[in-house]
C-alpha cells in the first residue's frame, strides 16, 4: 500500500504542469530582462547610474510588495482570467519596452510590467497549491522551485548572445516572446482550478500587516535580514555594470548571475540537512557571516590579478580573468549563504503566525526585499558615479592611463557591502542573544 501510495502522490493534474509551464516561460522572460534591465536604462534609454538605480530599485522593491494585495484580488475575479490579465500585460510592457527607448514611455511601460508581475506569483502559486494534495504537495512545491531556477537559469544564459547580436533593447522582445506563450497557453489550454482552499480579503491581509508590525521580532528581523538581501540584490545592481565596464561588452555577467541559482540547486539540500537540529536564528546567523566575506571576494581581483596576470588557468583547461574569477567566487559563497538563510527565514516567520493566518503572514515575508531594493539599488547608483562611472560621462579624449585612472578604486564599491555585512551579522547576534534571553526568562515564569 505505502508503494502505491508513493505512485500517486507523484501524480498531478494537467493545470499542475501547465502553471510550472506558464511559470518556467515567466521566470525565463523576468530574469532574462531584468539581468540587464540597468544596462538598459543607462546605455540605451538615458538615465544616469543615480536615476536608475532609484527607478529600478522602486520598480524591484514594489514588484515585492504588489503580489500580496493583488492576490486577494486574483482570488476574487478567479485564476484563468487574473493569468490573462498578467500575462497580457507582461506581453504588452516588454514588446513596448524593445518599441518606446525613451524615458516616459519606458517608466509608463515599467509600471505596466509591475502590474502585470504582481499577479503572477500568488497566482502561479495559488494555482499549485490547489492542484495539490496532502500526499504531493510537498514534491508539488519542491517541482515547482525546480522550475523557477530552471526558468531564471535559462533566461540569463541566452540573453548575452541576444544582447551582444542585437542590442539590449531586443531583450525585451524576447521576455515578450515567452510571456506571449505563456498567454497563448493560459488562453487555450488552463482550467479554472476547483476551489480547494478559501479566498482572503484585502481586509484580511491589511489585518495580518497590523499583526505583523505588533511583533516586534518579526519586524526586527526583517529590517536585518535585508542587509542580506541588499548584498544579494548587486547581482542586478551592480555586478552587470561592473562587469561590462571593467573588462568589456563581451563580458558575459548574465552568466555570472546564474552562478547563485547553481549554488543553491547544489547546495540547499545538504545544508538543509546539516541543519535542521539548529534553531532557525542560528542557522540564519551562519549565512549572515557568510555575506561579508562573499562582498569582500569580489573587491579581492585586483589582488589576484598582481599575483596571476590577466588570465587565470582553470585546472589547464581554459583561462578566466581574475575579476571573473573572483566574481564567481563571491557568488557561490552568497549562494551558500542563501541556502542557510532564505529556508529558515519563511519557517521562523510562518512559525510567529497564528493558527490558520500562516499564509497570509508569509505574503508579508518579502518585504525584506522592498526594503533592501530601495537602498541597495539606491547606493548602487551613487556607488557606480563615484568609483565606476558610465563611459560616457568621461571627458573625450582621455589617453588609455587616464581613462584607466577613473576605474582604479572600483572594487571599493565592494567595501561598502562588506561593512553592511558585518552591521547585519552583527545585528543578527545581538537579536538572537537578546531573544534567547527573552525566551528564557518567560519559560522559567511560565
Amino acid at each position: 500500500m505505502t508503494e502505491i501510495a508513493e505512485k500517486e502522490s507523484w501524480k498531478f493534474p494537467k493545470d499542475f504542469w501547465l502553471a510550472n509551464f506558464m511559470e518556467l516561460c515567466e521566470r525565463a522572460a523576468y530574469y532574462g530582462f531584468f539581468i540587464v534591465l540597468t544596462l538598459y536604462m543607462t546605455d540605451v534609454v538615458g538615465f544616469t547610474d543615480i536615476e536608475t538605480g532609484l527607478i529600478v530599485g522602486l520598480f524591484y522593491g514594489l514588484l515585492y510588495l504588489f503580489p500580496t494585495f493583488v492576490g486577494a484580488y486574483g482570488d476574487k475575479i478567479g485564476f484563468r482570467k487574473g493569468l490573462l490579465i498578467a500575462f497580457s500585460l507582461l506581453t504588452i510592457g516588454y514588446y513596448f519596452l524593445g518599441v518606446f527607448t525613451t524615458k516616459i514611455p519606458v517608466l509608463f511601460f515599467l509600471f505596466v510590467l509591475l502590474v502585470g508581475a504582481s499577479f503572477i506569483k500568488p497566482l502561479i502559486t495559488g494555482t499549485i497549491a490547489k492542484t495539490t494534495n496532502e500526499k504531493n504537495r510537498a514534491r508539488g512545491f519542491a517541482l515547482f522551485y525546480w522550475v523557477v531556477n530552471i526558468g531564471a537559469f535559462s533566461g540569463k544564459t541566452f540573453v548575452p548572445f541576444i544582447r551582444q547580436g542585437l542590442g539590449l533593447e531586443y531583450v525585451n522582445f524576447f521576455s515578450a516572446g515567452m510571456a506571449f506563450i505563456a498567454l497563448l497557453f493560459t488562453y487555450f489550454f488552463f482550467d479554472e482550478p476547483d476551489e480547494t482552499s478559501g479566498t482572503k480579503s484585502i481586509k484580511d491581509t491589511l489585518r495580518a500587516l497590523k499583526g505583523i508590525l505588533d511583533k516586534p521580532r518579526l519586524w526586527v528581523l526583517t529590517l536585518i535580514i535585508s542587509g542580506f538581501w541588499l548584498i544579494q540584490g548587486q547581482l542586478y545592481a551592480t555586478m552587470p555594470k561592473y562587469v561590462i565596464r571593467l573588462l568589456d561588452e563581451s563580458a558575459k555577467p548574465e552568466w555570472l548571475a546564474n552562478v547563485n541559482p547553481a549554488a543553491v540547486i547544489l547546495f540547499v539540500v545538504i545544508v538543509t540537512q546539516m541543519m535542521k537540529k539548529q534553531k532557525a536564528v542560528t542557522s540564519m546567523l551562519v549565512g549572515m557571516l557568510l555575506m561579508p566575506i562573499s562582498a569582500l571576494a569580489m573587491a579581492m581581483s585586483q589582488e589576484l590579478q598582481a599575483i596571476t596576470g590577466t588570465a587565470v588557468s582553470i585546472f589547464g583547461l581554459f583561462e578566466l580573468h581574475p575579476l571573473t574569477v573572483m566574481m564567481i567566487v563571491g557568488i557561490t559563497i552568497q549562494g551558500l549563504a542563501e541556502c542557510f538563510i532564505s529556508p529558515r527565514f519563511l519557517e521562523y516567520f510562518s512559525l510567529q503566525a497564528p493558527k490558520g493566518e500562516e499564509g497570509l503572514y508569509l505574503g508579508f515575508s518579502h518585504i525584506h526585499s522592498f526594503i533592501s531594493a530601495i537602498l541597495g539599488f539606491g547606493l548602487s547608483g551613487f556607488l557606480l558615479t563615484k568609483y565606476c562611472p558610465d563611459p560616457k560621462t568621461l571627458p573625450v579624449g582621455l589617453s588609455d592611463i587616464e581613462h584607466a585612472a577613473y576605474y582604479a578604486n572600483a572594487h571599493y564599491i565592494w567595501y561598502y557591502f562588506v561593512a553592511i555585512g558585518l552591521v547585519s551579522a552583527v545585528s543578527l547576534l545581538v537579536f538572537k542573544i537578546v531573544t534567547e534571553r527573552i525566551d528564557r526568562k518567560a519559560e522559567r515564569l511560565s
